[in-house]
């Protein structure tokens, strides 16, 4: 769950963005059929087996249109779902439930799905002693929701953003002249509390990054040949992630090379969404 200072600092501004995207003006179909205020409920349906995320951003689009709508769930977010579950009601101004509808259910639907797709990913990797990462390949403005998704899924979140460690890929050591040259760069420039990560392609670049003092080599798109070749060039002296196009379909070869981290960009931009919806929507007194 998100604390309140994030929520309207980080998240309000997000989802009011989603919002305006939606209403530019008014929400004609509604004003439509519903001139005045008028109370009324809905159901939230869940329409396939998954796992549960984003709950309190589907119940904060309704609260920001209206303060006094109510949402009433008896699951939290990480709690295993089932197909025809009753998973909460709306309670508030129709004309409120009717507008926000859609973009509440583009949250809850996109975040379940990556917490679904993250955790059927994790089980794969259970006892192994291996950390499930993401990546930065997130839709833009979303990455923070598509991160906590992978968190509830069972995975962990790499970098949230460029600030947040060092990461010298392909084309930093291309612009830096080597390996060598890029992690030298790094630590002469980088706070002393930050780790520096290499990209490597290749068991050459393994061995420029333990010798130049890499804390994580990321083995990226090698052969299964090649990282175990490389997991013992570097012996210990550095952690070591995978990384390149890992699924949940091919990550069973990675479990048994004696790395510490699998990174996948599929947990965030290959999930699908999960099936929910708002239903039987009526007035209350």
């Amino acid at each position: 769950m998100f604390d309140k200072v994030t929520l309207s600092l980080n998240i309000d501004p997000l989802i009011l963005s989603a919002l305006k995207e939606d209403i530019t003006a008014e929400d004609v179909s509604t004003n439509s059929v519903m001139p005045r205020p008028c109370k009324g409920e809905a159901e939230l349906i869940c329409k396939e087996d998954g796992v549960i995320c984003g709950l309190q951003i589907f119940e904060r689009v309704f609260t920001l249109l209206d303060g006094e709508t109510v949402f009433e769930t008896t699951v939290k977010d990480g709690d295993a779902v089932c197909k025809g579950q009753l998973l909460g009601k709306v309670i508030g101004d129709i004309r409120v439930i009717l507008s926000g509808e859609r973009t509440a259910l583009n949250y809850l639907q996109r975040m379940s799905g990556i917490a679904t797709y993250t955790h059927s990913v994790a089980e794969l990797l259970s006892g192994s002693g291996i950390t499930l990462l993401d990546t930065r390949k997130t839709t833009p403005n979303n990455r923070i929701f598509e991160k906590y998704s992978v968190k509830v899924g069972g995975g962990s979140n790499h970098r949230l953003g460029l600030t947040d460690g060092v990461m010298l890929k392909d084309n930093h050591i291309g612009a830096a002249g080597g390996v060598k040259e890029a992690i030298a760069l790094a630590k002469a420039y980088a706070p002393f509390v930050r780790k520096i990560e290499v990209e490597t392609e290749n068991t050459a670049m393994v061995k420029e990054a333990v010798e130049a003092g890499a804390d994580i080599i990321m083995l990226d798109n090698m052969t299964t040949e090649e990282m175990k070749e490389a997991v013992d060039i570097i012996n210990g002296r550095a952690e070591i992630e995978v990384s390149g196009n890992v699924t949940k379909e091919n990550i069973s070869r990675l479990v048994d090379l004696g790395v510490d981290y699998i990174s996948s960009g599929a947990l965030t931009h290959s999930a699908p969404i999960m099936d929910i919806s708002l239903k039987n929507l009526h007035p209350v007194e």
